[in-house]
């Protein structure tokens, strides 16, 4: 196929952005089918490819390709049967790989294919059919599993995910057999279980249980219903096949093969515990692919039917899916739906929610914050407006989101800032400087301008605030090192002053790291103790690496042996991270990197890190800083890449040996066939072979035995490795959890007399916190309102003088934070939860703690409740 044909058919594929809203579609369609009409004999094979891969990546045109199939199917049979049996062969090769996204999309496109008289509408109804009896078989008790619900509401999912699309049809077409399949909907809608998803939602407004709120199916069935009661009739779904219906009734319609759904996966154990590791085995399998995030106001977002909220809801994320690799690409995708009304609202909640949906978004979220950026560049006149209602929104609830998704939206907003040269109307925020240190609005202002500053400069921010200069009391201190051996003339220089400025006399001069050990041995030691030598060198290397990024990683490379001598134990692993704390006091960002780089060298262990995150300074921190949790948030994710990085090396290990193997046995059975050829030499039987190819074929043979026995070896290695992390990371697990358990208890309010649990969200009067140790407490002591007007009161004051509102606050933060490693880490919770339940949730463990640890383990259980 030449070149201009390749850029003639990319062009066909973007000839019509805005068909379904446009009066001219039928225009688009008929120059679309002439150019294929005129290519059709010379490029038969191309076109084929060319329109499966358009309807499967360009799901949101599928009745315009349906359109175009049908048009074909006028002159060329054969070639939409071919079509209409490669899809179905994809749909069982995609139903048996589990392959979600393509199932949904080849449903919904037989369905246009089937609008535009390609598919008999019966073989529609067949597979709805073959879905809808495999769901039911998943749900029974006996003959299938219950705990893979979520793959049985997928498949129900599918079915009516395609009804706008082809429900109009069939209810004209074939009413009884459609009938049929929306009372079997019906007998699965009454017969599943209930998801509460609690655990995973944003906002955290309802702390006890909503049995009248509908889950995603629940409520995707109802707007299918209010569908059916209006008629089928779909303002959001274009309807082109109905301006060529004279000339497609014309056209043959094909029958599909009929389909199998795979078997249900056997229950491994009636264990209970068994169990919720299947049932969390299929949430992260069959994830929901949406939880809708209502921002705005009823009154300010588009007025629009439910279904086509669902529907416009699809094509924005079926965008965001195929061009993730592509922002430009997607923004202009999604300007441009082919819808007749305006749905920037819409697309914003629908963004929002993917890049704060729990517990990770489909994508990374700086594919959010891109598209975001090129949205507002693509529509400068509707969408930025709509952004700033949105984080105006998003802030007026700050107070009840959850703790993760608080995280996110900081990094999404200063990020999104610094590509608008960092304007924002400040001086509407300048009340949260009257607000507690605490309070949650007053720490995500503080919060983003910190990761401002990080992305440009100090001076910079404190420009773009100058509107709102009460706000400057909020900025981070001005980014530079405090180092505690500075020396100049002025003053006098101290012990610790001369001996750091003899290491660095010794690392200028290119003493070796040996030299620089025997030196701290002979000269700091014994005089001043290890302690002291620690606080010297770990100092003095920081100051000297202070520069810049690479500078530190430099210093710490070439005389990481020098602290790892001083530092064997953990608790001179805490003194470091201490001097790396006070050294970089004014730099969140330093500090998180210098002892991430640290923990890389294996200069502190995680564990070590778990303690000083816990330590009764950073303790204090919890509920007005991210400085700790994002300490932690490193070391935690750090050791459990490690694990999946080995799992991957490992695997592809695997692989290896199983292709050296191969290649061994068929250089073996290459030699012995090559010597069992034998002749008549001087009437003696003697290898017919050359003795050089012999030669040759024996050195192959060895050096295929080396390969094997080397991967074999690299693999046992691997293994090793791979146990090793994993006994560290139970213990990382387990001294997390007793840590949050441990830091909590002390805080909390008391279950009462009567056994009810305390609700940390109404500012009820009568919740009594825990007794503090008044010289352990540090907390300050406020009166003032720290929360919107959404969030509880404050200001009450225990007997001990502690400010009861910043209490709360505190113990929201850390059991938020708790929930968010619970549900990030679910399957490492599960594979450990004997251990965890021996020797962390031993005793009378406090319900919200309880609560908070396992709330994201399934959906299946109500927030909390134990595995």
């Amino acid at each position: 196929m030449s070149t201009g044909w390749r850029t003639l058919l990319l062009r066909i594929g973007d000839r019509c952005p805005e068909y379904g809203g446009s009066a001219d579609h039928k225009e688009h369609i008929e120059t679309c089918y002439g150019v294929l009409s005129r290519e059709f004999e010379h490029s038969r094979d191309a076109i084929f490819e060319f329109l499966l891969q358009c309807a499967e990546q360009l799901p949101h045109k599928i009745p315009f390709f349906g359109v175009l199939i049908g048009l074909i199917n006028l002159e060329n049979e054969d070639f939409t049967k071919a079509i209409v049996d490669t899809t179905q062969a994809n749909l069982q090769d995609a139903l048996h790989n589990e392959n979600r996204d393509r199932i949904r999309i080849l449903l919904r496109f037989l369905s246009g294919l089937m609008c535009s008289k390609v598919v008999v509408p019966s073989s529609i109804i067949e597979t709805f059919e073959t879905l809808l009896s495999s769901a039911a078989t998943i749900l029974d008790e006996e003959t299938g599993n219950p705990s893979w619900q979520p793959c049985a509401d997928f498949y129900v999912y599918c079915i009516l995910a395609s009804l706008p699309w082809g429900g109009p049809e069939l209810f004209e077409q074939v009413p009884d057999e459609f009938e049929r399949v929306l009372v079997g909907i019906q007998s699965y809608i009454s017969i599943r279980r209930h998801f509460d998803d609690i655990a995973f939602s944003v906002f955290e407004t309802d702390e006890g249980h909503s049995p009248n709120k509908k889950d995603f199916m629940e409520d995707l069935w109802e707007r299918i219903q209010v569908l059916s009661r209006n008629g089928w009739k779909v303002k959001s779904v274009p309807k082109p096949h109905l301006s060529f219906e004279a000339q497609l009734v014309a056209g043959k319609s094909h029958r599909l093969s009929p389909i199998s759904c795979p078997p249900p996966t056997p229950s491994q154990s009636s264990s209970e515990m068994l169990k919720g590791q299947e049932k969390h085995e299929a949430d992260m399998k069959y994830p929901q692919r949406l939880r809708r995030l209502h921002i705005f106001p009823t009154n300010k977002a588009e007025n629009m039917q439910p279904v086509d909220r669902f529907v416009v809801e699809e094509c924005i994320l079926d965008v965001l899916l195929f061009f993730n690799g592509c922002r430009k690409e997607c923004a202009f995708y999604l300007v441009s739906l082919p819808v007749s009304f305006r749905y920037e609202y819409l697309m914003a909640e629908t963004i929002f929610s993917q890049l704060l949906l729990l517990p990770n978004p489909p994508f990374k979220p700086i594919y959010y914050t891109l598209v975001i950026i090129d949205l507002c560049k693509a529509l400068p006149g509707a969408f930025p407006s709509v952004v700033v209602g949105a984080v105006h929104a998003l802030f007026d609830r700050i107070s009840n989101m959850d703790m993760e998704c608080r995280t996110r939206l900081i990094l999404w907003f200063s990020h999104h800032l610094s590509n608008f040269q960092f304007i924002w109307p400040w001086q509407e925020w300048s009340y949260v400087k009257d607000l507690p240190k605490w309070a949650p609005q007053r720490v995500f202002v503080q919060e983003v301008l910190e990761r401002e500053v990080r992305l440009s400069y100090f001076e910079k921010i404190k420009q773009s605030i100058e509107d709102a200069a009460e706000l400057e009391e909020l900025l981070p201190p001005k980014a530079g090192p405090s180092f505690k051996f500075h020396s100049d003339e002025s003053n006098e220089n101290t012990n610790g002053q001369k001996l750091s400025k003899e290491l660095v006399g010794l690392i200028r001069g290119k003493k070796t790291t040996h030299d620089i050990i025997l030196w701290v041995e002979e000269q700091i030691i014994p005089a001043n103790g290890t302690e002291f030598a620690l606080d010297v060198v770990s100092q003095t290397l920081l100051d000297m690496g202070s520069k810049s990024f690479t500078h530190l990683i430099t210093i710490l490379e070439r005389y990481n042996k020098i602290i790892s001598k001083l530092c064997p134990n953990e608790e001179m692993q805490l003194l470091l991270m201490n001097g790396v704390s006070a050294y970089w006091k004014n730099s969140t960002q330093m500090t998180a990197i210098a002892i991430d780089r640290m923990m890389g060298y294996r200069l502190v262990s995680n564990l070590a890190i778990v303690k000083w995150v816990f330590s009764p300074a950073n303790v204090e921190q919890f509920h007005i800083s991210d400085r700790p949790w994002e300490i932690l948030r490193n070391a935690v994710s750090k050791t459990y890449n490690r694990i999946s990085d080995l799992r991957k090396e490992i695997q592809s290990l695997k692989k290896g040996l199983q292709v050296a193997k191969e290649a061994s046995a068929k250089s073996i059975k290459e030699l012995e066939e090559a010597k069992s050829v034998l002749e008549i030499v001087e009437g003696q039987p003697a290898p017919a072979e050359r003795p050089g190819r012999i030669r040759r074929l024996e050195l192959r043979v060895k050096n295929a035995e080396d390969e094997e026995r080397t991967i074999e070896e690299s693999l046992e290695v691997k293994g090793a490795f791979l146990a090793r992390a994993l006994e560290e990371s139970k213990d990382l697990l387990k001294l997390l959890f007793k840590s949050f358990v441990d830091v909590l208890t002390e805080r909390l309010p008391p279950v009462s007399v009567d056994g009810e649990i305390p609700n940390l969200r109404t500012g009820d009067q009568s919740v009594n916190f825990a007794p503090q140790d008044p010289e352990a407490a540090t907390m300050d002591i406020d009166n003032e309102n720290g929360a919107d007007n959404n969030s509880e009161p404050n200001g009450r004051n225990t007997k001990n003088g502690y400010n009861v509102g910043e209490l709360e606050q505190w113990c929201l933060c850390t059991l938020g934070y708790l929930k968010s490693f619970s549900r990030q880490y679910a399957s490492e919770i599960w594979s450990n939860i004997a251990m965890l339940d021996e020797d962390v949730f031993v005793g009378d463990v406090h319900p919200l703690i309880r609560k908070a640890a396992f709330s994201g383990l399934c959906r299946f259980t109500n927030e909390g409740s134990h595995p």
